[in-house]
């Protein structure tokens, strides 16, 4: 099975940008859609964004469209959030997640089935 681990969080003023990666060991990225998801302090863990398994087609967390960039470098193994116009209340813990592709389509936590450690990405005003 795939092992992911981000990197790339920090702490950033507001309007600031952050790159995330998530670089995936034991199996080629090439074969998972990826996933970015967040959980804020007291509450539930939430979609941000997701990237096909081809890289061809992406979606966004209405929250963060048109701010924050989901990309895939399959040569690298490595998926990444590229998070531009950052908001206090990006403030959270980050999450990678990877599900084999093809497969059920879906953009909720049970709809990937190998996830990231985290990193904190905290944003001061």
């Amino acid at each position: 099975q795939v092992q992911l681990v981000e990197s790339g969080g920090g702490l950033v003023q507001a309007g600031g940008s952050l790159r995330l990666s998530c670089a995936a060991s034991g199996r080629t990225l090439s074969n998972y859609a990826m996933g970015w998801f967040r959980q804020a302090p007291g509450k539930e863990r939430e979609f941000v964004a997701r990237i096909s398994r081809s890289g061809g087609t992406t979606y966004y967390a209405d929250s963060v469209r048109g701010r924050f960039t989901i990309s895939r470098d399959d040569a690298k193994n490595t998926a990444y959030l590229q998070m531009n116009s950052l908001k206090p209340e990006d403030t959270a813990v980050y999450y990678c997640a990877a599900v084999q592709s093809p497969g059920p389509f879906g953009l909720a936590q049970r709809d990937f089935h190998y996830w990231g450690q985290g990193t904190q990405v905290t944003v001061s005003s």
